[in-house]
């Protein structure tokens, strides 16, 4: 008997978490100070990929418990810092199994992609640090039941996702500051979302993450698209 590892609706709800963005975007009130940061930090607009989370998570046998996101429980220890809020984990009986980072860009591509960039490389940096030097290991949990408080070195799952605004701005070539030595070729002519593309694929190559995804998405359909 094979193992269906994602759920049957899976696609569907993918979909509609992407729809969940935009529309919490556009929720009245999400946006107070004239700008973007306010519905981006808001803590909402993630919400469909989260469920999707908890979802995969019953899906593979686990309860509905182990999963905690930012909201609620999503904190762990880090190494170059006390503690670090995390967008979804998994934990089931002390374990660490899974640790998700969802990040989105609206707008303001030039002012932000670098600290997108920096933040997915610091944290995942921070957590990797952490787990070598025993953070995550069930001697330190309070939910592992009693026979099984042991050192864990299972490394988590982790990954990190970018839901990109599709639109001119973000496919655009963008030119480069050189001053003293060459950018590498591959970003010569590219857009940001060809950026983000290539960051995704960096962040697997150099295992900071287990998956990394980028999604484009425009503000008129909430539909994915495809990286040019």
């Amino acid at each position: 008997m094979s193992l269906q590892r994602l759920p049957a609706d899976y696609d569907e709800r993918l979909r509609r978490a992407v729809q969940t963005f935009w529309r919490s975007r556009r929720a009245p009130g999400e946006v107070k100070q004239g700008g973007t940061r306010d519905a981006v930090t808001s803590g909402k607009n993630m919400d469909g990929f989260c469920e999707l989370v908890r979802v995969i998570a019953e899906h593979c046998g686990l309860p509905s418990e182990a999963v905690h996101t930012r909201r609620g429980s999503g904190t762990l220890p880090g190494y170059y810092r006390a503690t670090k809020a995390w967008d979804v984990l998994v934990i089931h009986r002390g374990r660490l199994i899974a640790v998700f980072e969802f990040k989105s860009q609206v707008g303001s591509f030039g002012n932000n992609f670098n600290n997108r960039t920096e933040e997915a490389i610091g944290s995942a940096a921070d957590l990797w640090v952490a787990h070598r030097q025993g953070a995550f290991s069930t001697l330190h949990s309070a939910a592992a039941p009693a026979g099984i408080l042991s050192a864990d070195p299972r490394p988590p799952f982790v990954g990190w996702m970018m839901l990109l605004e599709d639109c001119p701005e973000s496919r655009v070539p963008v030119g480069l500051d050189e001053p003293h030595y060459k950018a590498f070729p591959e970003f010569h002519g590219a857009s940001y979302a060809r950026r983000y593309q290539l960051l995704a694929e960096r962040l697997v190559k150099e295992q900071l993450y287990g998956a990394a995804a980028l999604l484009l998405s425009s503000a008129e359909d909430g539909e994915q698209a495809g990286v040019p």
